[in-house]
């Protein structure tokens, strides 16, 4: 049975919905964007009464400003209060509970990595993370990963190689796209990359972060993945990639994909407690 919930959060209320199930493993859906619970293409709505029907209660809420609940949107560096009571109603609305899996997509499963801790949550299933921050000249081009994939593929191109050679390419644009893909810039300990490794590196959980490989902020988190600075995180993550361009995993054969990856992530068993 699905119902609806309302939750206190720093002087507002969180408007949410539990898909009741007899497991003592749960699914905490974090929205992520500007995203309402139901997720895109009513896809969260979808992958809850999946996961319910296989016997995981699945508790999804609306963040502080966003959708049904009160309060301001500040983004999702502002959103650990939320995440720690949705947690903490998941648990008092299904006494029965003694694990929570906790799943996000995009700037969810970036609010995630950094406040996973204090909502007491013990898994973590991350898709398609949020790595790219403002560039100080107000560059719009898309990261410099997601420019490099895509001239790859250019170059594989027969059509594309005569335009170049007959001018129909801007020689400018590709000129000013190679530049930024080339260049490499070092991460400050104050970025959100350098953050989103530290807080990875001290995880205490199983954590598992799926890739869909030719969507563009999947490609800028797989970009920073191979520095250095992940090189901790990469000992206690698994990563999986996903063979489409989709950022919410929205085709029929995506879906499939990601409901059986969180699927198999509310059946592990943890080898030893949460510190």
């Amino acid at each position: 049975m699905r119902r609806l919930i309302s939750l206190p959060c720093a002087g507002e209320t969180l408007a949410a919905t539990l898909d009741e199930a007899p497991g003592s493993t749960g699914l905490l859906i974090v929205s992520g964007g500007n995203e309402i619970r139901i997720g895109a293409h009513r896809g969260m709505a979808e992958l809850a009464a999946t996961v319910a029907a296989s016997g995981h209660p699945v508790f999804r809420y609306d963040r502080r400003g966003i959708g049904d609940s009160s309060g301001e949107n500040n983004g999702f560096e502002s959103t650990a209060q939320d995440i720690s009571e949705a947690a903490t109603a998941f648990r008092r609305e299904a006494p029965h509970l003694t694990r929570i899996v906790a799943f996000g997509n995009c700037d969810a499963a970036s609010a995630l990595i950094l406040f996973h801790a204090q909502a007491q949550i013990d898994a973590l299933v991350l898709t398609n993370p949020w790595t790219i921050e403002p560039s100080a000249d107000g560059d719009t081009l898309p990261p410099a990963a997601a420019i490099r994939s895509r001239y790859l593929e250019k170059l594989k191109s027969p059509r594309e190689l005569l335009r170049l050679l007959t001018g129909g390419v801007n020689i400018r644009k590709l000129i000013s796209g190679l530049a930024k893909a080339s260049a490499k810039q070092s991460q400050p300990p104050t970025s959100l990359p350098a953050r989103l490794a530290t807080s990875l590196a001290a995880a205490k959980i199983p954590v598992a972060i799926l890739l869909a490989d030719r969507d563009n902020t999947a490609l800028a988190f797989a970009d920073n993945w191979k520095s250095r600075a992940f090189a901790a995180a990469r000992t206690i993550a698994t990563l999986t990639t996903c063979p489409t361009d989709s950022h919410s995993f929205a085709r029929p054969a995506d879906k499939a994909w990601l409901t059986q990856q969180v699927l198999a992530a509310l059946a592990q068993h943890p080898t030893s407690p949460r510190a």
